[in-house]
C-alpha cells in the first residue's frame, strides 16, 4: 500500500533561495501562459490528483461553453504533458482527489462581439478540502478563457504511459485582458490553407487567451472565396478547384472559432491587390497581367510586388460586382468588423488605364479616385450593420488617400503597419481606434529574405552585412522584439484609450502548411501575453528574462498539443537556469 503522504518531488528543499519564486511577479513551480493578471498559490506549494471521473459542471442555455467544457475536461484526461522541469510541490495522496470543476456565468447570452467581458476567477481547493474546483465568469467567453487556465495548471507525473494526473492546489486567480482585441493575420491570398491549418491555428490562439482571426482571405495572387452572388471570382480567381473555401467550409471555421471565443473578422482587400478579380471581370481591373516592375524601375511600378491589379473607381462594374462581395462576406461571418483593406493602391497600376489617364488630365487626381471608391464602399459596409475596418494607408499615404470625412472616426477602425509608434499616434491623434501590427514588430514573415527571382542583390559575397539581408521588413522578428514591443509607446494616457489592440501578422509569399505553424508559434504567443497581462512587473520592468523559461514551457506544452511550435532555445538551458542568459 502507498504511503498515506508521499513526497513525490522534493527539489527545493526549505529555506531554499528558489522558493522566492513564490512571489507575485515570478514564475511559480507550473505556470500558466499568457501569465495572469494576479495568481497566488499558497505555501508550501502543493498539488493534488485529478479523479479518473473528473467531470466539468457548466451551466446550460450557452452551446458554446457546454461544447467548451467538455473539450476541456477531455483535454484534462487526455493530455499527457510532463514539464521539462519536475515542478517543485508537494503531491499528498490522502485527500481526496479532485472530481469537478464547477463554472458559474453571469449573463450567458453575451454575444461574442469587441469589448465582451472577458474577465474569470478560477479558485482551486488546498490539498485535503473541498473536492470541486470553481470558475466565476461575467460571460461564457471569460469561463473559456478560464477554463484554459485551468488545464495549464495540470501535469502528468510518474510512469511515462499515463502516470499520475495532478492539478496544483490551492491557487487563486483573477484574471481579465489588457485589450480587447488580440489578434493574428493569416493570408491565404498567396497561400492556400487547408482548412484543417485554419482550424489547428484558430484552437491555438484560444489555447493562448487571443481571439480575433483576421482572416486575409483573398489578394492580388488569388480569390480563394467561393460567394454565392460571385462565383466567378473564386472559379477565375483561385488556383484550383481544390483551393477554394466554400460556403460551408467558412461556416464550419466560423463555427469552430466561435465555440473557442474566436472572433473571425474577414478582410477581401481593394481597390488595391485585386489582381486575381480580373480573371472574372477584366472591365474592372487595371494593369491587370502586366510586369509588376517596368524597367526594373521601382518608380514605375504596378505593384508593391508581383502581381499587378486593382479595381478602377471609375468602371460601373467596380461597384456591382463590389456591392455582392460586401453583401456575401456580412452574410457569411457574423462579426461586428469587416476589413475592406484599402493598403498599397499602387499610382502607376491606375496611370496605365486610358480612362484614368483621360480623367488626370481633366484635372482629377488619385486621391479623388480612391475617395469615389471608400465613398462608395463605406457606406455599403455601414449599411450591414459592421464598422469598417481600414489599412492606414488610406488616410496616412503620401501619394494616395481619402479625406478623413469619408471615413467617420465612429465607423472606422485604422490598422497600423508601417513606422512603428509614430503612425499608431498619427492614426489616435486623428480620433481613431486603432488596432497595432508595426511590421517592425508584429509582422511574422520578416527576416526570410525576398522571394523575387532573377535577383542580383544576392549575387555579392557582403550582400548580408549590415543589411535587412534582402527582406524589407528584416530583421526576423524573434519572440523577444514581439513580446517588448509596448503598442501605446509615446501616447498620451487618452490617446492610448483609442488602442484596442494588436495583431500579429503572417503574410504568406513564402509560407504554406509545412512550416505555418513554426512561423507563428510561439512568436504570437509573446504577443499574447503582452496584450493579455502586459509585458511589465507590478514595479514596471519589462519582464522577458522571467518570460523565457515560461515560454519554453508553454511552447513544450503545445507541442504536445499537436502544434509545431518553434523552439526558443536549446533544451540545456531550460535544465540549467540562468546559464544562457545575456548576463549573469
Amino acid at each position: 500500500m502507498a504511503p498515506l503522504v508521499i513526497q513525490l518531488l522534493l527539489l527545493v528543499a526549505l529555506g531554499s533561495p528558489l522558493l522566492l519564486l513564490a512571489r507575485a511577479d515570478a514564475p511559480f513551480p507550473v505556470n500558466v501562459w499568457p501569465k495572469p493578471v494576479s495568481m497566488s498559490w499558497a505555501e508550501p506549494h502543493m498539488a493534488m490528483p485529478v479523479s479518473p471521473s473528473f467531470r466539468i459542471v457548466a451551466p446550460a442555455g450557452n452551446p458554446y461553453l457546454a461544447s467548451a467544457a467538455e473539450r476541456y475536461a477531455g483535454l484534462l484526461l487526455a493530455e499527457r504533458y510532463r514539464p521539462i522541469v519536475r515542478p517543485a510541490v508537494n503531491v499528498t495522496t490522502w485527500s481526496a482527489a479532485l472530481v469537478k470543476l464547477i463554472v458559474a456565468v453571469s449573463d450567458l447570452a453575451a454575444p461574442l462581439q469587441h469589448g465582451v467581458d472577458e474577465s474569470y476567477a478560477l479558485e482551486v481547493p488546498p490539498a485535503g478540502g473541498a473536492a470541486a474546483a470553481t470558475i466565476t465568469a461575467a460571460t461564457a467567453w471569460g469561463a473559456m478563457r478560464g477554463l484554459e487556465t485551468f488545464s495549464q495548471l495540470a501535469w502528468r507525473e510518474g510512469a511515462r504511459e499515463r502516470g499520475l494526473l495532478l492539478v496544483a492546489a490551492g491557487v487563486r486567480v483573477e484574471d481579465r485582458p489588457l485589450y480587447p482585441h488580440r489578434g493574428l493575420l493569416l493570408d491565404t491570398g498567396r497561400t492556400y490553407f487547408p482548412v484543417a491549418d485554419i482550424l489547428r491555428t484558430i484552437d491555438a490562439m484560444a489555447a493562448n487567451k487571443m481571439n480575433v482571426f483576421h482572416w486575409h482571405i483573398t489578394d492580388s495572387q488569388s480569390f480563394p472565396i467561393e460567394l454565392p452572388s460571385e462565383p466567378l471570382l473564386a472559379e477565375k480567381g483561385a488556383y484550383g478547384e481544390d483551393m477554394r473555401y466554400t460556403v460551408d467550409d467558412v461556416a464550419r471555421i466560423v463555427e469552430f472559432a466561435m465555440s473557442r471565443g474566436v472572433r473571425v473578422v474577414p478582410e477581401i482587400d481593394s481597390p488595391g491587390h485585386t489582381a486575381s478579380w480580373a480573371g472574372a471581370y477584366p472591365e474592372a481591373v487595371t494593369c491587370a497581367g502586366q510586369f509588376w516592375l517596368p524597367d526594373g524601375d521601382w518608380s514605375k511600378r504596378l505593384a508593391a510586388e508581383p502581381g499587378a491589379g486593382q479595381l478602377n473607381p471609375l468602371a460601373p462594374k467596380t461597384y456591382e460586382v463590389v456591392a455582392n462581395v460586401v453583401k456575401d462576406l456580412t452574410s457569411l461571418f457574423p462579426d461586428g468588423f469587416y476589413h475592406a483593406g484599402a493598403d498599397e493602391v499602387t499610382p502607376g497600376c491606375w496611370q496605365a488605364d486610358p480612362a484614368v489617364q483621360a480623367d488626370l488630365a481633366r484635372g482629377g487626381t488619385l486621391s479623388q479616385l480612391l475617395e469615389r471608391y471608400v465613398g462608395a464602399v463605406h457606406p455599403l459596409v455601414v449599411s450591414r450593420n459592421r464598422t469598417a475596418v481600414y489599412w492606414e494607408d488610406v488616410l496616412l499615404d503620401a501619394a494616395v488617400n481619402v479625406s478623413a470625412s469619408l471615413i467617420p472616426p465612429a465607423t472606422t477602425i485604422l490598422q497600423t503597419w508601417n513606422n512603428g509608434p509614430n503612425n499608431t499616434k498619427l492614426v489616435v491623434q486623428a480620433g481613431y481606434r486603432a488596432i497595432v501590427s508595426s511590421a517592425s514588430f508584429y509582422y511574422l514573415d520578416c527576416g526570410h529574405g525576398d522571394f523575387l527571382g532573377n535577383n542580383s542583390i544576392y549575387d555579392d559575397p557582403k550582400s548580408d552585412f549590415d543589411t535587412d539581408g534582402g527582406s524589407w521588413c528584416g530583421p526576423y522578428k524573434t519572440w523577444q522584439r514581439v513580446y517588448d514591443y509596448d503598442i501605446a509607446y509615446g501616447l498620451t494616457d487618452e490617446e492610448a484609450r483609442l488602442v484596442i489592440g494588436g495583431e500579429v501578422a503572417l503574410w504568406t509569399e513564402q509560407v504554406d502548411s509545412t512550416v505555418l505553424d513554426g512561423r507563428i508559434w510561439p512568436r504570437a504567443s509573446a504577443m499574447a501575453e503582452a496584450l493579455w497581462s502586459g509585458n511589465r512587473d507590478a514595479s514596471g520592468r519589462k519582464r522577458y528574462a522571467e518570460a523565457t523559461d515560461r515560454l519554453i514551457d508553454w511552447r513544450h506544452r503545445m507541442v504536445g498539443r499537436g502544434v509545431r511550435a518553434e523552439p526558443i532555445q536549446p533544451l540545456w538551458c531550460r535544465t540549467r537556469p540562468g546559464m544562457c542568459n545575456a548576463v549573469q
